[in-house]
């Protein structure tokens, strides 16, 4: 057999093995336990909720074990596809181990937790988003959030979203309302799902578009499109951090982001930090309450942490952290390719789902076994625009406020 159709049908076979584990999914609360909780808080006599535990998933470890072991790694595709492979595996257990502390433990290895290190800095995650938090919180509040708020229902944005994308793909976004979701949005690459009965705003409904379309869609549509290396398709947790940076990049960049949805990625970054340090679902609800956030607010973050997790508090679910962590190392690689003159290295974020340190081990793959990206978001297109970005944010980060007068 050929590398070519060897590199293929390991893609196919793990592209096949991974289809069912779904963290997200195997996660997700009951329908009503947002509801359920927010009656017993209101009726001043909080209960921990109770979270329904899946059927485990052997015979995917020995599946995804098998396909590991098949790889070669001293080929970088080979590589690619065992790391993959290895990352499910993962994945699989942290379903299997729900409430445990190896849950946790799994957990930080492949998301990072709220006391690891922050990439290029002193400051860990938990003190990046205490800073930012810092520094925003003069301007959050002189800002009426009133002033920019119009409720839009999930039917509304499902229509604006519709619309906004029908002619950029090849076969239509599916949009769906979705009652259990935790998080506001979730994305595969034809489906997008929207929390029902939530009260979304137009800049919501533009972050949503770059952020769960623009690149969360958009890199599945890129990774399934590949005739060998399918598993591009897939969204191992491995790549979690590089794509929610990239996503997240792309609200930065397009201007749908807002200093309300800045804070409040570090704000759950402090609660995964309050949750490891011992505090339970209760006490973190009530830690989000005296941080600003609405009840109904409140709640869902509090549960986006806890699931998988155990309500007593310690052992928690951190992909949360993945957010500012991928964000700044996104920034970091789109300052360093720009300054180095190599454009293409931006493109190569988008021709699937990918982790920022496989473009440097797979460079000998593209071209050869690895195609350009079909779709790319305006914004990586026009590369005088993001080059004059990425420019001006690195001078500007060698500006010393404290030392800044403003004539």
């Amino acid at each position: 057999m050929s590398r070519i159709d060897e590199l293929t049908e390991l893609s196919l076979r793990l592209v096949q093995a991974a289809k069912d584990i779904k963290i997200l999914t195997a996660l997700s609360w009951q329908q009503n336990a947002a509801d359920d909780f927010l009656t017993s808080f209101r009726n001043g006599d909080p209960q921990l909720p109770v979270a329904s535990r899946p059927a485990h998933l052997p015979e995917k470890e020995a599946t995804l074990a098998a396909i590991e072991a098949s790889c070669d790694l001293q080929d970088p595709c080979g590589k690619f596809i065992a790391e993959t492979a290895h990352s499910y595996g993962l994945a699989a257990k942290l379903i299997q181990n729900q409430g445990t502390p190896e849950f946790h433990r799994i957990s930080t290895e492949l998301f990072g937790g709220a006391s690891g290190q922050l990439a290029g800095s002193a400051l860990n995650h938990r003190e990046a988003a205490a800073q930012l938090l810092d520094t925003t919180s003069a301007l959050s509040v002189s800002i009426d959030p009133n002033e920019y708020a119009l409720c839009i229902t999930a039917q509304g944005v499902a229509h604006d979203l519709e619309t906004e994308w029908q002619d950029f793909f090849d076969t239509p976004m599916n949009i769906v309302i979705d009652p259990t979701l935790s998080s506001k949005a979730a994305a595969s690459a034809d489906r997008v799902r929207l929390r029902a009965g939530t009260c979304f705003t137009r800049q919501d409904a533009a972050q949503l578009s770059a952020h769960e379309i623009g690149v969360h869609s958009l890199t599945a549509r890129n990774g399934r499109s590949q005739p060998i290396l399918s598993v591009l398709g897939l969204g191992s947790p491995r790549t979690t951090a590089t794509q929610e940076g990239l996503a997240t990049f792309a609200e930065l960049i397009t201007g749908a982001i807002d200093l309300a949805r800045l804070r409040r990625l570090a704000v759950r970054i402090l609660a995964i930090g309050h949750a490891e340090d011992g505090a339970d679902f209760i006490e973190v609800f009530r830690f989000l309450l005296d941080l600003g956030e609405a009840q109904d607010e409140a709640v869902h973050t509090t549960m986006r942490i806890f699931r998988g997790g155990d309500v007593r508090g310690r052992y928690v679910f951190t992909k949360d952290v993945s957010y500012l962590k991928g964000l700044f190392a996104v920034h970091t690689y789109l300052r360093k390719a720009i300054s180095e003159n190599r454009p293409e290295s931006v493109h190569r974020l988008f021709v699937g789902r990918l982790a920022l340190r496989d473009i440097a081990s797979l460079e000998a793959a593209f071209g050869e076994v690895i195609e350009a990206p079909r779709f790319l978001p305006t914004w990586a297109t026009n590369m005088p625009c993001l080059a004059a970005f990425l420019a001006f944010s690195a001078l500007m980060n060698q500006i010393d406020l404290r030392e800044a007068e403003v004539a």
